[in-house]
């Protein structure tokens, strides 16, 4: 059962992504050139997604375990950290360049598949290496 929950949440989310066009790069790009041709669209599907999730942070604040009987994991710094600030600003380097983030390179497998892999291949490649990296800091 938890993960027919997990295939149906993911399948909402991508369905989602690309009714919003946030799996198309060429709109995301739009919306992040401020200083050209700014396209502020996708700042309403921003919106609504922080309307959806606070209610649904709302909801979970109350329950004890999750839909599918997991206990939930909620963050316990308090304080941003370099690995924090450092992620997102890779986050936020990845996506101004290629339109892409996580989430939308998925979705963009059923439009773009072309595009798509290779961003997702060399986001898998990161992964990888940041997973050796942080390893290595670990027990050396």
């Amino acid at each position: 059962m938890k993960n027919l929950i997990a295939l149906g949440a993911g399948l909402l989310f991508g369905a989602g992504l690309y009714v919003a066009m946030m799996a198309d790069p060429n709109k995301v790009l739009a919306f992040l050139d401020l200083a050209g041709a700014w396209d502020p669209s996708l700042a309403l599907v921003m919106v609504g997604a922080i309307a959806v999730s606070a209610v649904g942070f709302a909801v979970s604040r109350r329950m004890q375990t999750s839909f599918s009987g997991q206990a939930f994991a909620w963050p316990t710094l308090s304080k941003p950290d370099l690995k924090l600030i450092g992620g997102a600003a890779l986050f936020g380097i990845g996506w101004g360049m290629t339109g892409y983030c996580p989430g939308p390179g998925f979705a963009a497998l059923a439009i773009n598949p072309a595009e798509a892999l290779p961003y997702l291949l060399a986001m898998a490649v990161g992964m990888v290496f940041w997973d050796r990296l942080a390893v290595r800091g670990q027990t050396g």
